[in-house]
């Protein structure tokens, strides 16, 4: 049984469940994937062309049907994973649906903030590359994946007490480039070099983890999870 105040699974099953139930912690579940998933939503529609104001309504009016009007009971894990869901049904809103665009402006409501701010910022990023506008999608989702990761393994560590050491290490996991080395790092923390290097492969190792259940809470099977992780691993890479 869940605790009080946390959110439901979030996997499959859950996403299905939300669709055809009012029960507060599984619409908390569904607003938390929305939350992932917008800011890759809205780079997609600016590399599409829409401009940053007209790409801000289709985004807002898109999840306001999707949260006010329970079209997520129309998602089957047999078609495919969540986040491909999401795409295809954004498409869809924008061919046959773009006079709804502005709904959020004309009155619908959002269970969420959406910062068009950073996300402009993370699309501008992007600019320049020869990327598709569904390439770009899959960039933003795998660094959102990427941040929420760090973000919830920096957390872990600071409510533990070892703030100071996962702040120093964390940069470690994405990027050694440019950074300290462990021999400077374990100066600096006042400790052995070979303490430095074992808390970093503990760190990647419960990032990893972190990583694949933030995954698996989109998809189908252990299978599939393992799929998505080698794509966002392609994605990083290239």
């Amino acid at each position: 049984m869940n605790a009080p105040g946390r959110f439901a699974t979030t996997r499959w099953t859950m996403v299905n469940a939300a669709g055809a139930t009012s029960d507060v912690h599984s619409q908390r579940a569904l607003t938390e994937l929305c939350q992932i998933y917008w800011p890759p939503l809205y780079s997609y529609l600016r590399r599409r062309g829409h401009d940053r104001e007209e790409a801000e309504d289709l985004t807002q009016g898109f999840f306001v049907r999707l949260l006010e009007r329970n079209d997520i009971k129309a998602a089957d894990p047999l078609r495919g994973r969540f986040r491909g869901f999401l795409l295809t049904s954004l498409k869809r809103y924008v061919i046959n649906e773009h006079e709804r665009a502005t709904t959020a402006k004309r009155g619908g409501r959002l269970p969420m903030v959406l910062d068009f701010d950073t996300a402009e910022r993370t699309y501008a990023r992007s600019m320049g590359s020869d990327d598709t506008p569904d390439r770009i999608f899959d960039r933003n989702w795998a660094a959102l994946c990427l941040d929420r990761a760090l973000a919830r393994l920096r957390a872990e560590h600071h409510d533990a007490g070892n703030g100071a050491m996962a702040d120093a290490l964390l940069p470690y996991l994405t990027d050694g480039a440019g950074l300290p080395s462990y021999r400077d790092i374990a100066a600096q923390l006042d400790v052995t070099e070979g303490s430095v290097k074992v808390s970093v492969h503990r760190l990647r190792r419960r990032f990893g983890a972190i990583l694949r259940l933030q995954i698996s809470d989109t998809v189908l099977s252990p299978e599939e999870a393992d799929d998505e992780m080698r794509e966002l691993i392609r994605v990083v890479a290239s």
